[in-house]
């Protein structure tokens, strides 16, 4: 799980700098590859039970929030969520959850993400989030 598949070297740096994201730590999310546009994050189920038992929606959001996070700002330009929505189809079952974030629009201020969330290979949530473009580059 905290191994990092494939990552193109131009993004090694948006890797270490989400990985080291104290929040994503907590939650053990790690990113496990970037390719065409798209950024796949995984997080363990483990302790992240609710009390009917199953994978809280807050974990499954934390997850979608942190693919998108790192989609809006892969390339240096940094963003900040002005909206998100989520919409749950089914209980994760799977040890990990996995996000598969990409975008979908941008303008010259905004950009739209979707994110979809999956475990066990099935489709448990689907999230959407609009970036807000604050300016600067990092590097």
């Amino acid at each position: 799980m905290n191994e990092t598949g494939s990552i193109p070297e131009a993004y090694a740096g948006v890797v270490q700098r989400s990985d080291a994201c104290g929040f994503a730590r907590l939650l053990g999310m790690t990113v496990t590859g970037i390719e065409d546009g798209c950024v796949h994050v995984a997080m363990p189920a483990a302790g992240m039970k609710n009390a009917h038992d199953t994978i809280h929606g807050g974990a499954i959001f934390a997850i979608a929030d942190h693919a998108f996070g790192i989609a809006a700002n892969i390339e240096g330009i940094d963003q900040i969520a002005i909206s998100a929505r989520i919409r749950y189809f089914t209980i994760p079952t799977a040890d990990t959850i996995e996000a598969v974030a990409h975008r979908v629009s941008e303008t010259e201020k905004t950009s739209v993400y979707t994110v979809d969330v999956y475990s066990g290979g099935r489709l448990v949530a689907s999230f959407e989030g609009v970036g807000f473009k604050i300016g600067g580059r990092w590097g």
